[in-house]
């Protein structure tokens, strides 16, 4: 049934003073949520402070020099990227130290958020919080200088070098060795297993997943070198996340920013400087 011209006409005021309201209340409380991001707002352990936590001794490529306050490594820069979108200048950033299990155990937290490679998981996430991920792992292939594999720059140079890989039992790494290298890898019964083989020159490469690709490269083989990374095919993989304190106030406005950080690329260019570039990891096409 229409309405009347005279009816509408008398309705009319009414309906843009609905909208009008609608409108400021929707503003309004877009700009509450927004103002309850940044340092005058957020209930952090300090006022007007972002405390941020990360491991003692902390490791390249993540933090070099063991001095996340210098900013180098991927998840120091990460970590002020983070304090930038939150409004906090690196004069309002201070750094503390924890373990990596004390941090992550049940009850209250020094610190706002802590840095260290944290797994995202269920059973993790029922007792402190996490951000969305800042970072999803690849694959990685160790092996070490003067292998027949230590120049291959490709997944076709990996399978023309006819190289022995190895790679853990019933791990993502064998199943990413799999179904993107294409390779029948040796089997181990673990990753201890597979650096003796590759010590004894038994194989010429294991693969890993990165982060335990840099350490074993670093500190276990010796002459150790990253060949190339590769996609992880693990589909059930959620990511590293930033820890918080369990219902912290701060985590929405946390994953506020390191969703930003992904969606306008900078995330990923900080990957790009500090994790394949500067840590010699390059990416196997």
């Amino acid at each position: 049934m229409s309405v009347s011209k005279k009816k509408l006409v008398w309705l009319l005021p009414s309906i843009l003073l609905a909208a009008s309201l609608s409108a400021c209340s929707s503003s309004s409380s877009d700009k509450s949520a927004s103002a309850a991001c940044n340092p005058t707002d957020l209930k952090t352990v300090t006022a007007s402070t972002l405390t941020i936590a990360t491991g003692e001794p902390a490791y390249p490529p993540w933090v070099l020099n063991d001095k996340p306050e210098a900013g180098e490594g991927f998840e120091a820069a990460v970590a002020y990227a983070v304090a930038k979108q939150l409004g906090y200048t690196n004069d309002q950033v201070k750094w503390i130290r924890t373990t990596f299990d004390g941090a992550i155990a049940p009850g209250p937290k020094t610190f706002d958020f802590n840095i260290q490679q944290y797994s995202i998981t269920d059973e993790r996430a029922k007792v402190v919080d996490f951000s969305s991920a800042y970072y999803f792992s690849n694959q990685a292939i160790v092996s070490y200088k003067g292998s027949k594999i230590e120049k291959v720059t490709s997944i076709a140079g990996l399978k023309d070098a006819k190289a022995k890989i190895g790679a853990a039992v019933a791990s993502t790494s064998l199943d990413a060795a799999e179904k993107v290298l294409g390779l029948k890898p040796s089997v181990f019964n673990d990753n201890a297993a597979a650096v003796t083989a590759l010590k004894n020159k038994q194989i010429d490469g294991i693969v890993v997943d990165l982060p335990t690709a840099f350490y074993l490269s670093a500190a276990e083989v010796k002459n150790g070198i990253i060949v190339g990374q590769f996609k992880n095919v693990d589909g059930a993989d959620k990511g590293a996340g930033l820890l918080l304190a369990k219902d912290s106030p701060i985590t929405a406005c946390v994953t506020k920013a390191v969703d930003t950080l992904r969606d306008n690329g900078e995330l990923a260019a900080i990957e790009a400087k500090w994790l394949t570039a500067s840590a010699g990891a390059p990416v196997l096409q």
